[in-house]
């Protein structure tokens, strides 16, 4: 599910949600322009398309308008045209920005159907930043980074953030690995089992200690580039446990053990990440 789709029960026509909800249209766009009160901004034309063609809003509609610097924002559309784009008016701030902290996720790209699923999960579950990653056995050289920007900013649109995670693009391991940021843990999720329970590495953090989590191939790591990771200061090997996962459910299982453990004691409320 993304953000590109019906308004759930109790939408009173124009976004809104029933009594008390008023204030805050269930309709959320992220917009990279600046955003302030009284200001007029541009949609582009496929936003405008999308309200216009897909959940059918017109001139006058409430919407909310977010991105990581100004907030979330109750406007009104103005214009709509869906050739050169629209605009829409800003009323009020509803949400003012805050800090989402969240774990970067290292992957070796997978199968196209996979590697969206694990973008839209993982934006969902809290991802600070996706790192493409090629190592000797990565089967997917090719990475449209555009669709998954795209997607990710849909599962933040629908999942009620105010940031979208930074998707960058594809780099062998050892390059990323060598240029990493002092301070950041990088917890490996090692298939051979030779590491300390995830839950174990994760029971004194919270969502504001840097972490990440990197995640082989779908034929696993070649023995040596596995030794050569482990070997660096900054890595922690853990183990998901006794089963053999997919490469995307072993991202998307690590990313939920932190929303729940260390997202949790950091303060970090479950509507902060999903409306």
């Amino acid at each position: 599910m993304t953000g590109r789709e019906d308004e759930g029960e109790g939408d009173d026509g124009n976004g809104n949600g029933g009594e008390g909800a008023a204030a805050r249209p269930r309709l959320r766009l992220w917009l990279d322009a600046p955003l302030a009160e009284g200001a007029e901004v541009p949609l582009s034309p496929a936003q405008t398309h999308y309200l216009v063609s897909v959940m059918r809003r017109g001139p006058g509609d409430a919407v909310a308008l977010f991105n990581g610097r100004d907030g979330e924002w109750r406007a009104r559309l103005a214009t709509l045209d869906r050739k050169r784009g629209g605009t829409a008016c800003l009323e009020v701030r509803m949400r003012p920005p805050h800090p989402e902290p969240g774990p970067w996720l290292l992957i070796a790209p997978v199968k196209r159907q996979a590697l969206d699923l694990t973008v839209e999960k993982a934006t969902e579950l809290g991802a600070g930043r996706l790192l493409p990653v090629l190592t000797r056995r990565t089967n997917s050289q090719r990475v449209k980074t555009d669709r998954l920007r795209a997607i990710a900013t849909e599962a933040a649109e629908q999942c009620g953030r105010l940031t979208v995670p930074e998707v960058a693009e594809p780099q062998p391991l050892p390059e990323v690995l060598a240029d990493w940021p002092a301070g950041r843990r990088l917890l490996l999720l090692d298939e051979t089992g030779g590491g300390r329970p995830l839950g174990h590495c994760l029971e004194r953090a919270d969502a504001a200690d840097p972490v990440a989590f990197l995640v082989g191939p779908e034929g696993g790591f070649d023995n040596s580039e596995l030794d050569a990771v482990r070997q660096l200061p900054f890595v922690q090997p853990v183990d998901l446990g006794p089963r053999i996962l997919r490469a995307e459910t072993a991202a998307l299982a690590a990313l939920a053990a932190w929303q729940v453990l260390a997202a949790g004691r950091g303060g970090l409320r479950s509507s902060d990440l999903s409306a």
